[in-house]
């Protein structure tokens, strides 16, 4: 099993826990990570591109010359798709790119990439992360008794005002539950900070 230290807010190590095999010491399977990846941006994208057919433009209420005689080609309407100012022909239209993926698949994908970090070494632990009063500064002292300089994910078991309002001004920190963890966080954030509680949920869970 792996073990990782525990730490408490000051940054001083108080301990270890040993991390369950099946959720966070697994052979990353890269290929369900990138499906993962490809679906959760799919979900993300708004879907609100929008053109006019022929039916939606202004004007072209008449044929705009008899059909014989003229020696010109035969219209019905100066808004088809061939005149200019005319609709556009299956162009893009309101819709929504979300799917959804097995939830065996899912579940191995969250694993891969829980695991991929414990074997990175990007993973932290804390014994517990409480503040009184919702403040920026403090978190950050948190993070630099971490000695954490990169973007980090930060998973608590619950959800924590204080936590979540001191860590919302800082870039490249992301403050999720232990319910919301997902491919996408973990995979773009250099190092992952759990607390102890968030690791024996997300155990919980996935294993």
């Amino acid at each position: 099993m792996p073990k990782v230290a525990v730490y408490n807010q000051s940054g001083s190590q108080v301990g270890d826990i040993e991390l369950n095999d099946s959720v966070f010491g697994i052979e990353p399977n890269q290929h369900v990570v990138f499906e993962a990846i490809v679906m959760q941006r799919a979900s993300l994208r708004q879907g609100t591109h929008k053109v006019k057919n022929r039916s939606e433009v202004s004007g072209g209420g008449r044929k705009p010359w008899r059909q014989k005689g003229t020696g010109r080609a035969r219209q019905g309407s100066i808004r088809s798709p061939q005149w200019r100012g005319g609709g556009t022909v299956f162009g893009p239209q309101p819709r929504s790119y979300s799917y959804k993926l097995p939830k065996k698949v899912r579940r191995l994908a969250i694993k891969s990439v829980l695991s991929s970090k414990v074997q990175d070494e990007n993973v932290l632990v804390l014994e517990s992360l409480n503040f009184d009063a919702p403040k920026t500064k403090e978190f950050k002292a948190v993070l630099n008794n971490l000695s954490v300089a990169k973007k980090a994910l930060v998973v608590t078991a619950d959800l924590d005002e204080n936590v979540a309002l001191s860590a919302r001004n800082l870039p490249g920190v992301t403050v999720v539950t232990a319910d919301g963890i997902n491919v996408l966080d973990v995979v773009s954030h250099d190092q992952l900070i759990m607390t102890k509680a968030a690791v024996e949920k997300v155990e919980e869970v996935l294993a």
